[in-house]
């Protein structure tokens, strides 16, 4: 049932947002001139690899860290626009018609930040990755929080990823439809109006024990 909603869902915003996905397109590709989709390796379902797709919202050609922190100077002002209403990701409703990604699941990371051996992985990687989840909104301010640190690759591998990987295994015990169409729900009104934003009160809304 969940993958019949995932299959529904995400063809109807495809479907719903076609116009305003060709303005995003068109908008990329006046900015330089480069490609309009990105695509990045990712893991996947039972440690699968796949490319998974966003908005282009880099600069072309620019070498880097695989973790952007605020005020990167490879993101470009419209980048830096589609990135903070989440709007970049937009592109990954196709890889939910694939079958690599469902709308709510742990989001996807790079092959450098997963140990395959490890079995809080293991455990992450038993369900189809996600466009969100519980850590991604909780964490929706995450380049600005690795702004502060010196090296942002390692504050994310020491300090943000555990918690990111805990708040996935404890979403995943307490998983219910009713709780992921309020995730659903929280993450596309924070995208599209991130004032009131409290990761807290996301935490207490999601993982409350049913009374």
């Amino acid at each position: 049932m969940r993958r019949a909603f995932d299959l529904m869902t995400a063809l109807m915003l495809l479907l719903l947002s076609f116009p305003f996905l060709i303005v995003v397109a068109l908008a990329v590709r006046l900015q330089d001139g480069g490609p309009v989709l990105f695509r990045q390796e990712r893991i996947g379902r039972h440690g699968q690899p796949f490319q998974l797709w966003k908005f282009r919202s880099m600069r072309t050609g620019g070498l880097g860290t695989a973790i952007t922190a605020g005020g990167d100077k490879r993101v470009t002002p419209l980048g830096r626009l589609l990135r903070r209403y989440k709007l970049d990701e937009l592109p990954q409703l196709w890889n939910v018609l694939r079958g690599d990604m469902s709308l709510i699941g742990p989001r996807p990371e790079v092959p450098c930040f997963v140990d395959a051996a490890d079995p809080v992985w293991k455990a992450v990687h038993s369900v189809r990755p996600g466009i969100t989840d519980l850590a991604t909104l909780v964490y929706r301010d995450e380049e600005r929080i690795l702004a502060a640190f010196p090296d942002p690759e390692r504050g994310y591998r020491e300090a943000i990823l555990p918690v990111k990987l805990a708040l996935n295994l404890q979403y995943l015990k307490q998983r219910s439809a009713v709780r992921d169409l309020k995730l659903l729900a929280m993450t596309i009104r924070y995208s599209l109006v991130p004032s009131g934003f409290d990761p807290d009160r996301i935490k207490e809304a999601l993982l409350a024990e049913p009374r």
